[in-house]
């Protein structure tokens, strides 16, 4: 009995042992279940956390490589817009274009044309300038044209001057008497230093040197202080070596906008002839004058007979225009290459031909003035006004006078300035002067 009761208590503490274990597996199992949830989530929300941060630095990596390009791109999805919007409203855009290119390239190449202009202007200038320094100081060195009498000063190469000048003159004193300059050199300094103007008298030497007449012209200029003397043998058929010289001789010595040539038997009304040339500064290469041309004369023995009349063409044949000899102005620039080149300059017989020669193949303005070469009245007479010469008519300077167009110069064309001017000139002065104090008033 106790065996059997001792075996069912046995079997029924397996069975309950059995339940009880189940049930705690059940329990473990369901718990750890739990357990895996919560840290697999944790686990993919730590890596989709991890993968997600990686792949935004990586996209944001590659937009920073990238950036150029897709901004390369955005202006040309905006450009293909504005292209097919302009399309669209009928405007061609490459028609546009090419307009707008043509212009910034024609604007471009005008603004380029004018910067070369300038920087050769600038260029030539300041070759001028070195090649009016080298013929100075080879005149100089080698032996100055100018006489070892004459004294040049620094101030007078520093100071700019409206014209210069210059007169080829023995019977020069009727020319300071005529304009109003008869008394000592303090007019003479104070035209210089107030209104820009030097007046000189070119002359030479005789060909006897220290002759007479060279004593008595060293005795004027002492007395006088205003020639300008020159190692020059004086001579009719010597005026265009004259020419030469004197030019390159004043522009030397004198830094003046013009240099104006008159003949001594001419009247000028000198602030009527600073006034005219004023107007022409802004101009580099000037020729200033009555301009003419003459028939070239082949026959020898007449007066103006020209030697080299065959390099003109046929017999018969006229000159090229070219100003008067009486008065003429240069600018200051062809008066410079007349000094630099004077040694190679071709000298006609006639020194305005000559002169008119030296500027033909050059890139010079003629100006054609004809109050610079007016008549004046007829001796003894008050009522003619007109003076029939050569075909042309010219107004004499008195009637131009009175209608208050007053002439720049005067002279009888059929003697090549003032018949008789020792006895005229005072009166020419005094019908077709301006006024007394037209000169000191005048502003240039």
């Amino acid at each position: 009995m106790s065996w059997k009761s001792r075996g069912f208590e046995s079997s029924s503490k397996s069975v309950m042992s059995r339940k009880l274990t189940l049930l705690l597996c059940f329990g473990c199992f369901c718990a750890g279940m739990l357990f895996t949830d919560r840290l697999a989530s944790d686990l993919l929300s730590i890596t989709f956390q991890w993968a997600v941060g990686n792949s935004i630095m990586l996209i944001r990596r590659e937009l920073i490589l990238l950036l150029p390009e897709v901004k390369g791109i955005s202006r040309r999805m905006a450009t293909e817009d504005d292209r097919l919007k302009l399309v669209s409203e009928g405007c061609d855009p490459r028609i546009k274009g090419e307009r707008k290119e043509s212009k910034d390239i024609l604007g471009e190449v005008s603004k380029t044309h004018n910067a070369i202009q300038t920087l050769d202007k600038t260029i030539s200038n300041l070759e001028m300038e070195l090649a009016a320094a080298r013929a100075v100081q080879d005149s100089m060195l080698g032996g100055s044209p100018i006489s070892e009498d004459s004294s040049i000063s620094e101030p007078i190469r520093k100071r700019k001057y409206l014209m210069v000048i210059v007169n080829s003159a023995a019977e020069y004193l009727n020319f300071l008497c005529a304009n109003g300059m008869k008394s000592s050199g303090d007019k003479r300094t104070k035209l210089e230093e107030e209104k820009g103007i030097v007046v000189r008298f070119v002359i030479g030497h005789s060909a006897t040197s220290g002759g007479i007449l060279d004593r008595a012209i060293e005795a004027e200029d002492k007395k006088h202080g205003d020639l300008l003397r020159l190692e020059h043998v004086e001579g009719y058929l010597e005026l265009s070596a004259k020419t030469k010289i004197f030019f390159a001789t004043a522009v030397s010595m004198w830094d003046a906008d013009f240099y104006v040539k008159v003949d001594d038997d001419v009247h000028v009304n000198i602030a009527t002839l600073g006034t005219t040339l004023a107007r022409h500064r802004s101009k580099p290469r000037v020729y200033i004058g009555c301009m003419k041309s003459g028939p070239v004369l082949a026959e020898k023995g007449v007066r103006y007979h020209e030697p080299e009349y065959w390099k003109f063409g046929e017999e018969g044949n006229k000159y090229f225009r070219h100003a008067t000899g009486q008065l003429y102005a240069i600018s200051k620039d062809l008066a410079t290459y007349v000094s630099i080149n004077q040694h190679v300059l071709h000298k006609y017989a006639n020194e305005d031909v000559s002169l008119g020669s030296w500027f033909i193949g050059l890139d010079v303005e003629h100006i054609d003035d004809r109050r610079l070469c007016c008549g004046t009245p007829p001796a003894g007479t008050k009522n003619v006004r007109l003076i029939v010469w050569f075909s042309n008519v010219t107004v004499d300077c008195e009637w131009k006078a009175q209608a208050g167009n007053i002439c720049v110069a005067s002279f009888d064309w059929s003697c090549s300035g003032i018949c008789k001017s020792v006895e005229r000139i005072k009166e020419v002065h005094r019908r077709c002067g301006e006024g007394e104090n037209a000169l000191w008033s005048a502003a240039f």
